[in-house]
Order: C-alpha cells, then structure tokens, then sequence
C-alpha cells in the first residue's frame, strides 16, 4: 500500500491524536472538528463543517460497524479514512451514540481509549481506568444527583483553575457564579434522564488566560435500574472552529453590506462598517485620488511617495476619535513606508506597533504616534485594495480594544473583505466614470444660456440625476423665431448613458433646423418622427448594419409650442409628452388640454397642433416628466403640487423655479428633470404697424416713405436708408412675382423686424448675378443689409422678413 499507513488501534502513540474528537448529526453531516482531527487528517474545520462525513471515507466500513450504526450501539472499528493529501489512512476509531439538545441522535467518533462500555472488572483494569480519566486531555467532571461537584480529571481542574477537592461538594454557580444556564442546564439532565448538547460562545474559564469555545456534552449516569445517580460533563474545546465559523460570517456579511451603491465613497465607507462588525476596532479606508475621481489608477512609482485619498474610516468607539485624518484630508506615505511596501508588492503585511520599520514609520509622524500611544493600538493589518490587477487603495485594520494581536487567520480574511470590496470599488470607479462623461457630453450639448426673446421672459432648471441608471436624455431650448416670435421645446430621449446624450444633441440640432424652416409645431415633431426611425434603423445599440424596420430601442417624447408676441397666440404639438401647465396673472393654474400624439419613433401616426390666447404675463411651464413622477407616488400626485406651486404669486420667474423644484422634485429623483418657464409679453400696437399694399410698381415708393414716417416715430431716423433699400427691394419682389394680398408690417422688439408678404407660396432664393443680368441682385442686398434674412409659409401664402438690430 503505497500511500496507506496502518495504525494499531491499541494504542494511539503516533496514530489517532488523544484529542481526537469528532461529531456527525442524524444527517450524516459533521458538526464538531477537533484540534486532533485536524492534526491526523490535515482538515481545516471550515473545509468539512457541515459536510458529509462520508467523503472523508476511503473505504466502506466494515460490517460489525455497520451494524452496530443501524443498532445505534457504541462501536469499535478499523476505518479507512482520506487525507486531505489524498493519502489513505487506516486507524481504529469509536463511535459512541448521544442526542443533543433537540433529541435528536448524534455519534462522537473518538479514539478508541477514549471510552469503555462499561467500568473495569479487574485491579489492574481498574487503575488504567482510573489514569484514563485523569490523564484525558479532554476536560472531565461528575457532578452527584444534586448537581454538586464530586471530582474531575487533571483538564478539567486546570481549565477551573481550583482542584477537585476546593471544589467538592459545590454546585457550578458555586463555583463560578456566571454560569447559571449550564447549572440550569445540569439540573434539567438530572431531572429528565436525557443528554444536552451545549455550544458555548468563547468565555474565559477561572483558570485560562484566554477566551475559548467550548462544546460541552452533559450525560446522565444511571446505575443497573435507570435511576440517575449523577451527571458527566465533557468538554470540547472548538475554538478553532468557532473563530472559523465566525470568519465565513463575517465575509457573508461583507458581501451583504458592500457594493450596495455604485458610490466610490459609500462602498469604501460600507467596507468599514463591514471589518468593524467582524474583527477590528478601527478601520481606515485610503484610495487614490485618480480613484476617487472616477478616473483610472495612475500607475505607482516604487521610488515616489503615495498620495492617498481617506475615503473613510470606522471604529468601536463613538465618534472615531482614533482618526488622525478626516474623511478626504490627504495621506502621503513614503516609499520605504510599510504602507508603501505593502501596496507595492500587492500584499497584506501583519504588524505590531513595536516592530521597529512601524515605529519609524510612526515616529515620523508625531500625531499619528500620539494616537496610536493613547488609545494602546499594538496591532495592524495593512491590505491593499486590487481589483483586475489595478491597485486602488489601502485598507489600515487596527487593534486596541481587543486584547489578541492580529493572526494569519485575520489577514487571510482581510485580504478576502477587501478583494471583494476592491471589485465595487473599481465598479462604482467605472461608474463614476462613464457618469461624468456622459454628463459632460450633455452638458456640452445643451444651451449654456438661454436667448433674451421679446416675446417672453425665460428661467430654467435642469437636474441630472443621480441615480445608478445614469444620466438620461433630457433636453429643453427656446429659439428666436420671426416676426419677433419664440419657439419653446422640452424632450426627453428613452434611456441613459452616452448614447441617450448622444441622441439628445442630434435631435435638438434638428429641431432648431426644423425650426429655422418654420414649421408648425405638428409638421415639425412629423419630420422630426422620421429622423427617430431613421436612427433607430441606423443606429440601434446592436445594429452592425442599417435594419429595413425599426428596432424600437430609440426612442423619445417631446412638446413644442410656437408663442407669437403680435396676435398673443401659441400654438403647440406634443408627442407622448407631459402637459404643459398655464399659469394665469390671476393665480389659477390649469394644465393645457393638448392631444398627446404618439412618442416620437412610432412612425405612421398624426400629431395634432393646438392653438392658444395668451394674456400678458402667463406663465407657461414645460416640464420632463421626471418632475412629476417617483416610484413611491401617483403621477396626479406629482402634478397637483406643480400646480401649488406655480399657484403661488411671485413676481421672479427665477424664484418661482426653486419653488417648484423644491415643492415637487421627488426625494431622491430617478430621472433627469428639465423645467422651462415662459412668461409671456405682448407687443402692443404702439410696437407694431401694419400697411396693406396695392399691387402696383408705384407703391414701392409710397411704402419706403410710410416706413421713413414711422422709423422717426419710433426714434429710429438713423436706421431710415438700410430700411429704405430693404422695403423697397422686398415689396418690389412682392409685386414683381407674387400676387396679391401684399402687406407690409414693421415690428419694434428686440430688433427692427421688416415683413413683406403676399399670396403666392414661391419662396425667393439667394444667388449671384452674373455681369449682364438685370436682376438677381435685390436679395444679395437685403442679405448685406440685414443681420438675418428668411421666409416662412402662410396660411395665405408667404413671409419675406428681414432682422436689423436695434442701435446701442
């Protein structure tokens, strides 16, 4: 048998350790590994606690076991067994059958000199029995039918730290007053007849230095008629596997506790709290600044310092009073430091205050010695932080309230906390990252200020959100239309991330071209319709190529409303979109009753405009619907308390958006929030004049002298010749190739607006003339002229109209 060895059951010299010990509930599985079990078989107690004993098997048991198993009889037996080195191992091992505390059976597998069926019959029997007892490394007491102590092994006087004779005739809370549940307990043996089982948490006995576990096993001693006569007590020590058990604990909770946000800063914080609640007393969490902000870990030079960031810490005293940084000072540690060393060769290292390369450290920094001195730290643990081979951080686990140094058990368990908390770290880095990008690229395509219309005064909101689903798509604009008119626009892209950003800013380039077209608010969210499908055949998250339908994965909603300061009317579309809310100067708030129309990307469905008066000073809020919705809310919630909020007078539009976002925003948002307020203004007939013009070439002049009058009645003679040569070129036009009704309109607003307009629809188009052309050059001139030039379409034909700002 090449990698078998045979071990006499007889005896346990250099076979079956004396402390052997080993118990197997009615399932088959081990519950208790002792210390010898270890040593034969070279198991930790984490590797078969609550494992089948079976696998530790090599070979079936003999038949005589077996049997005396389905008997539930005390056995004897050679027993094949597995090393842990995958050698085999044969001993002879005893199986004595007991319950625990639920009556339910269990075995103890012993050596085989740990137990006798039955006392000794002969002199010399009877002394090695008694030398058994005595020398057991196990401790042993028996206790009489009143529960007073009679007499105990050498172990067990040891552990009590009194010998058997101070202790004759004591009960246990005699002997040690803290132990009233085991006296309980005892009693409770005594009465029924029946064995307890009792796991006892780590305490120290009267004659130990230091805390330990104990399995202890409590069983009636009955003479020939069953009657109880008294009680044994066996005692296990499971340290070893208590700390073992409470190490798989302690990372089951780390697990549960870090990595819940995909915040730097609170997953370091989480890792704290975890290593505080398990095995140490104060707990720094330092990162690299490129971590902290969200960027990637700069690679660390073996001759520079380190600058650490303190993302966090955590202690058993309130307050953290042992933190020498607060949480974001700055930690700088020299190369040759042990910090340093340790994040260099990507290790945890184990340490006690008094190891000389730590006390320089220390000493180099007076009040980090001074801490250290006055709380009596004496033991630390320094892991790095790494995750996909990328360091990160340092985590510092300090000792001073608990009286044991740090072992190698301890570093093994930090060292697995923080490789788990090293991955939600670099996640939540990610994270950050991939944030701050799209935000930026958001921001970049938003209008940093919005335009200073005439026609209506503007204040705006915009609120990213700060969710882990990332910024959205959310975007809002207000555009300068003609004719002194303004176009306002909210939309809101499906999804987040980069490409929502991204999708965002190719709509709103298309809705201002779409509105430098004129369109009406219905025609333009139309052809605003085709672009979505067009990008959702294009550019679909997973479209290598272009699709012939569209995927459905781009997609979005948006409102558009056109105010004209002249007639007082808007006129507006939306798709999908919440509706807007109108504001009277009275103080009543209603919400515009609009067609919803389809989201834009449905393609094949109408949009409907509607038209709207307008007094001076209504105010008109546009809104994304992160405003008025939250998971823990109805969303008719949400709007009657914007409609509170706008309800209440204030004479700034500025004020009245914090009140809004501050009475209405949900707690935290789960989206982004854009909120647009307009407040109308009315261009008065005193701002405005209007002339109806017979088609006839003689009315150019008449129509540059009317403008001439009313430019001096406005205070603007100096504007008189540019405006001349414009009205004269514009209304010649008219008359030359259009048809009649011709009307000429000059508008006083934040610039001189000239309009000419007539019955055809036939939009004039710039171009150069040539040397011999006689014509051609009217709108070249309008166009050096004028600040801005255009037309757009009419109900009764069209609008030539031309910008020129106003003096100073």
């Amino acid at each position: 048998m090449d990698n078998e060895s045979v071990v006499p059951g007889a005896s346990q010299d250099g076979g079956v350790p004396e402390d052997f010990a080993v118990v197997v509930d009615s399932r088959g599985r081990i519950t208790l590994w002792g210390a010898g079990a270890r040593e034969l078989l070279g198991y930790a107690a984490e590797e078969v606690m609550g494992r089948p004993a079976a696998r530790l098997l090599a070979a079936g048991l003999p038949f005589s076991a077996r049997r005396h198993l389905s008997a539930r009889e005390p056995w004897t037996s050679d027993v094949a067994l597995r090393h842990r080195d995958e050698g085999r191992l044969t001993v002879q091992l005893r199986g004595t059958p007991l319950v625990d505390a639920d009556a339910r059976p269990v075995w103890l597998i012993t050596g085989p000199a740990l137990t006798y069926p039955s006392g000794p019959t002969a002199p010399q029997a009877a002394e090695l029995w008694d030398r058994t007892l005595a020398q057991l490394p196990l401790p042993v007491a028996v206790y009489d039918r009143e529960a007073r102590f009679v007499t105990c092994n050498l172990t067990m006087s040891r552990a009590m730290g009194m010998t058997p004779q101070e202790m004759a005739g004591l009960t246990l809370t005699e002997i040690q007053p803290t132990h009233e549940e085991m006296d309980r307990l005892q009693r409770q043996v005594l009465r029924t007849g029946e064995m307890i089982h009792r796991q006892e948490r780590p305490a120290r006995a009267l004659g130990e230095i230091h805390d330990h576990a104990w399995s202890v096993f409590l069983t009636p001693l009955k003479d020939g008629t069953g009657a109880v006569q008294g009680l044994s007590a066996l005692v296990i020590d499971t340290t070893q596997q208590y700390w073992a058990q409470r190490r798989l604990e302690v990372l089951n909770d780390a697990g549960l506790r870090i990595g819940t946000t995909l915040d730097v800063n609170r997953t370091a914080e989480e890792l704290a709290e975890a290593a505080v609640a398990g095995f140490a007393d104060f707990v720094a969490v330092d990162l690299l600044t490129s971590v902290v902000q969200g960027e990637e870990p700069e690679p660390i030079s073996p001759t520079a310092p380190i600058v650490f960031h303190r993302a966090a810490y955590d202690s058993v005293l309130p307050g953290c009073p042992e933190a020498v940084l607060p949480v974001g000072g700055t930690n700088v540690c020299p190369p040759d430091s042990p910090p340093a060393r340790a994040v260099l060769t990507a290790r945890g290292t184990r340490h006690r205050v008094g190891d000389p390369p730590f006390r320089e450290w220390l000493q180099a920094h007076p009040p980090r010695a001074e801490t250290v001195r006055r709380y009596g730290m004496h033991s630390v643990l320094l892991v790095p932080l790494r995750a996909r081979g990328v360091t990160l951080g340092l985590v510092h686990l300090v000792r001073h309230r608990t009286p044991e140094a740090f072992g190698d058990d301890d570093l093994l368990l930090a060292e697995e906390i923080a490789a788990r908390a090293a991955v939600s770290i670099d996640n939540a880095r990610r994270y950050t990252h991939q944030r701050r990008t799209a935000l930026a690229l958001q921001r970049s395509l938003l209008p940093e200020r919005l335009p200073t219309p005439a026609a209506v005064d503007l204040a705006y909101r915009y609120l990213p959100t700060g969710s882990e689903s990332g910024v959205g798509g959310d975007w809002f604009d207000a555009i300068p239309l003609s004719g002194g008119r303004v176009a306002l626009v909210v939309g809101d892209v499906v999804g987040h991330g980069i490409h929502a950003s991204a999708t965002m800013g190719r709509l709103r380039a298309a809705v201002h071209t779409l509105a430098d077209v004129d369109l009406a608010p219905d025609e333009l969210l139309t052809q605003l319709d085709d672009l979505v499908l067009r990008l959702d055949r294009e550019e679909g998250p997973d479209a290598r190529e272009p699709r012939e339908e569209a995927a459905g994965e781009v997609g979005a909603t948006c409102l558009y409303a056109v105010y004209d300061p002249v007639s007082r009317r808007c006129q507006l579309a939306r798709a999908g979109h919440p509706p807007p809310a109108l504001a009277l100067p009275d103080g009543t708030v209603r919400f515009l009753d609009l067609p919803a129309g389809p989201p834009l990307g449905l393609g094949g469905l109408p949009f409907e405009a509607t038209t709207v008066d307008l007094d001076e000073g209504c105010t008109l809020a546009l809104y994304t619907d992160g405003l008025v919705e939250a998971a823990d809310r109805d969303i008719d919630i949400g709007l009657g308390l914007l409609r509170d909020a706008l309800a209440e007078p204030a004479p700034d539009l500025e004020e009245t958006c914090d009140r809004v976002v501050r009475k209405v925003m949900p707690d935290p948002p789960a989206d982004d929030i854009v909120l647009l307020l307009a407040r109308t203004r009315v261009l008065g007939a005193e701002q405005v004049r209007t002339w109806q013009l017979p088609s006839d070439p003689a009315a150019v002049a008449g129509a540059r002298r009317m403008a001439d009058d009313q430019l001096a009645a406005w205070g603007l003679a100096e504007m008189a010749f540019a405006t001349e040569l414009i009205v004269s070129e514009l209304v010649t036009n008219a008359i030359r190739y259009g048809s009649a009704p011709i009307q000429l309109r000059l508008i006083r607003g934040d610039a001189l607006i000239c309009e000419v307009s007539d019955g055809t629809s036939t939009a004039p188009h710039l171009r150069r003339a040539r040397i011999f052309d006689e014509g051609g050059r009217g709108l070249l001139l309008v166009a050096q002229l004028a600040q801005r030039w255009g037309s757009r379409q009419t109900p009764t034909g069209k609008t030539i109209w031309a910008e020129q700002p106003l003096p100073g």
